[in-house]
């Protein structure tokens, strides 16, 4: 695909600009919403493990609900998704702000208030993405993502920085009324921006279960988005020991107040930011593998460095390239992720980067906390320094990608099912069978094209696959899956790609001369 020269060129398109700035002052407000309900966690309890907790309680609802909010996203009316979870959302943070500024709320109050935001945001993220990749053309997708990506981490350098200085001055309780009116002023953009309608379909509508395990087949059986996915979860899960014992560094180890602590968060979020001005040329000039291995052994550094140093200027200059390190590698995991994704399950794709990104963040939020109250601080962080090194071991076994646009494309269905009597939607399992006579010499060859269709048979909807030699007929092979239900079979013929439709080119361009692909399709009964 033709890139940009820019990524700001993106912001051309009106309303992926206004989705866009007003994103960005959303994730300003949740940022400073996390920032003072964790130092206030700090202040009233001690515990380093308390106060990680709050990470775990922003982030956990990505793990429990990204998923089936992406299935929703994707095969249900998005703008009434989004508009509910932030009318809720800004509801739970009314409630929190109120009870905060009386003095009524205390750690657990907190938490689950925060858990309940955290839901909110966790249901309309995949829809809120998939809107933003609506409104710009699919060539200009990783410039978007990276505008997105800059946002977001530019949230986290700002937000706990405003936060910082709100406690200081009027007290840590109105960062969550604030926190309110950014939620309120997305609301007005996506209602004023409402997200583009699915196209009309006559298959029938998935369910939210099988939804959910359709997205689960489709990345399992997708090379490029397990790997991406694998890679995720473990620098994700690692590197989230620096931001969860941010405050503990801030407190005990440099001796930094509200402010202090603001502003080491903002050296994360603005390395982050800086580095997404020049990331797409570094991934042209550099690869994907570099940029990630490279992220892994400097970040581990950079917890070194907030693990023993005690001067608060070298700890500042070092977070400032962790963050660059956090949204070099992150961010070319959610592109490679995204660019991999054909349109039918693109929102839960993302949800699926959401959940093995921010639920591992969350879980390990936990453990490295739990950890430091255990072991102390430079222990866990040398501990955590030592697995992001070591995560340079997995670029063997889960190689990374971009997707091309034949992977992602849909390829035009060509055999006409010719049935009198077609089954229910909910009729199943349906095995098929296709039959193929070829020139027995080829048959290697043969093999080893048409074992290029399992992934594709069985990302999109088959729980079995495999290819059987006729016994009475060395020349005739015949290719048998199982899908659920005769719904799920007309869903996997609709997902083929173009990729895909190569490969069966390919496959039958071994048939021997005058013969046809036979097919057959067989209910179950008993």
């Amino acid at each position: 695909m033709t890139a940009p020269a820019s990524i700001w060129t993106t912001l051309r398109h009106d309303t992926f600009r206004a989705l866009w700035l007003t994103g960005g002052l959303y994730f300003i407000g949740n940022a400073m919403q996390t920032m003072a309900a964790a130092w206030m966690m700090v202040e009233l309890t001690g515990s380093s493990f308390l106060a990680a907790l709050v990470q775990t309680a922003v982030f956990l609802p990505m793990f429990l609900l990204a998923l089936p909010a992406g299935v929703l996203a994707d095969i249900t009316d998005r703008r009434r998704l989004i508009v509910g979870a932030l009318i809720t959302q800004a509801v739970t943070g009314s409630v929190l702000a109120a009870l905060l500024l009386a003095g009524w709320a205390g750690p657990a109050t907190m938490l689950m208030l925060i858990f309940v935001a955290g839901c909110c945001t966790a249901l309309l993220s995949p829809a809120w993405n998939s809107t933003i990749n609506d409104a710009i053309p699919r060539e200009e997708m990783p410039q978007a993502i990276t505008c997105v990506s800059i946002a977001f981490n530019a949230a986290r350098a700002l937000g706990p920085a405003l936060a910082g200085l709100v406690f200081a001055q009027v007290g840590g309780s109105w960062n969550f009324a604030l926190a309110v009116l950014t939620v309120l002023v997305m609301l007005g953009i996506v209602l004023r921006h409402p997200p583009r309608p699915h196209p009309p379909s006559r298959l029938p509508a998935e369910r939210l279960w099988g939804g959910m395990l359709s997205a689960l087949r489709f990345a399992r059986h997708s090379h490029p988005v397990f790997a991406q996915l694998v890679r995720t979860v473990a620098y994700s899960g690692v590197g989230s020991a620096l931001w969860a014992l941010l405050p503990t560094i801030g407190q005990r180890q440099l001796g930094l107040g509200a402010e202090g602590y603001g502003l080491l968060m903002g050296c994360l979020g603005g390395g982050a930011v800086a580095i997404g001005l020049a990331i797409g040329r570094l991934r042209a000039a550099l690869g994907l593998e570099k940029i990630v291995n490279g992220g892994c052994i400097v970040y581990g550094l950079v917890m070194l460095v907030a693990a023993f140093v005690r001067w608060p200027p070298v700890v500042y200059a070092a977070l400032v390239v962790g963050g660059a390190c956090w949204m070099a590698a992150m961010s070319t995991f959610n592109t490679a992720t995204q660019t991999s994704a054909p349109p039918w399950v693109r929102a839960r794709a993302m949800a699926l980067h959401t959940v093995s990104a921010l639920g591992s963040f969350a879980i390990g939020s936990a453990l490295w906390g739990a950890l430091s109250d255990l072991f102390g601080l430079p222990f866990t962080l040398t501990l955590a320094a030592g697995c992001m090194a070591a995560g340079v071991l997995l670029a063997r076994p889960f190689p990374l990608r971009m997707g091309e646009r034949p992977d992602v494309t849909p390829a035009t269905v060509s055999d006409v099912l010719s049935l009198a009597n077609e089954p229910a939607p909910d009729a199943g399992p349906v095995a098929v069978e296709i039959g193929y006579r070829i020139l027995p010499e080829s048959a290697p060859a043969f093999l080893d094209a048409i074992t290029g269709l399992r992934g594709p048979r069985r990302r999109d909807g088959a729980t079995f696959w495999r290819v059987y030699r006729d016994l009475s007929d060395p020349a005739r092979y015949v290719e048998r899956f199982i899908v659920t239900s005769w719904a799920d079979y007309l869903h996997q013929r609709s997902r083929a790609t173009q990729a895909d439709h190569q490969v069966e080119t390919r496959v039958r361009s071994f048939l021997a001369p005058g013969e046809a692909v036979t097919m057959q399709h067989y209910l179950a009964e008993r």
